[in-house]
């Protein structure tokens, strides 16, 4: 484990968020480093030139939220700082994610397959339709994805991916987890552990902002180029996922 860095993404104004995370990695054996997010109530003029409003819109079908820009921001800046150390992988892990007793075994195995996988899901939104295709630790399984799977509370990669997004992910035209999954845009072997050996807490409040925006999301007629998008976006993800699997099962 000592190939492995972990950085915990927590805002200057919830230590209560970073007391809770500590907590679980301290009971986990995981070492950790805190980044300091980005705070979407002071955003720089160059922070706020990263999105591109427009395309976010047509992609997206709702207005940006100030959080997701910040959110988007820090999860790059990890991927930085991981660029600019020694560390060969980096686990990432957003301070509302709740670590389940079997990540330790689960990191231990995806480390001594990292030969599978560029990026891989350590939690789940969405089950993203997972086809198991290796056994890394008991009753966790390296999947393969058919369909959409966002969140990213906690996530694993290597240099080679972290090198992709940082070169690859700006300017922000989606939601993070909506982008940093696409494995035939930035040519990576994306993959998800199914179960999942983290979650969620729902007990915990959201810093994005959601609620104070119920109606940010267009009416339906406004909203036709986002569906175009979503729609090809899926065939994709079926067809690179279809492919990666086959090619699992080649051993290739």
């Amino acid at each position: 484990m000592d190939r492995l860095q972990t950085w915990v993404i927590n805002l200057d104004r919830a230590p209560d968020r970073l007391e809770r995370i500590s907590m679980q990695l301290q009971r986990l054996g995981l070492p950790f480093t805190r980044l300091p997010a980005v705070d979407a109530r002071a955003l720089t003029a160059d922070q706020r030139a990263a999105l591109d409003e427009a395309g976010y819109r047509r992609k997206h079908g709702m207005a940006p939220l100030p959080g997701e820009l910040g959110c988007y921001l820090s999860h790059l800046e990890a991927l930085r700082l991981f660029l600019a150390g020694q560390a060969e992988f980096t686990l990432i892990l957003e301070d509302d994610v709740l670590l389940h007793d079997s990540l330790p075994a689960v990191l231990h195995g995806l480390l001594r397959h990292a030969d599978r996988w560029d990026m891989v899901k350590l939690s789940a939104v969405h089950s993203g339709t997972p086809q198991p295709v290796l056994e890394v630790a008991p009753g966790h399984w390296l999947a393969v994805m058919l369909s959409r799977c966002t969140g990213a509370s906690a996530y694993l990669v290597n240099r080679r991916a972290a090198q992709a997004y940082v070169e690859g992910l700006l300017p922000m035209q989606l939601p993070y987890d909506h982008v940093f999954d696409q494995g035939w845009r930035f040519r990576l072997k994306v993959r998800l552990v199914t179960p999942t050996p983290c979650g969620h807490d729902d007990r915990i409040a959201s810093t994005m902002g959601y609620s104070s925006a119920p109606t940010r999301k267009f009416h339906w007629s406004r909203r036709l180029p986002a569906f175009a998008y979503r729609l090809g976006n899926e065939g994709r993800r079926l067809m690179y996922g279809l492919a990666s699997l086959a090619r699992e099962r080649l051993g290739r």
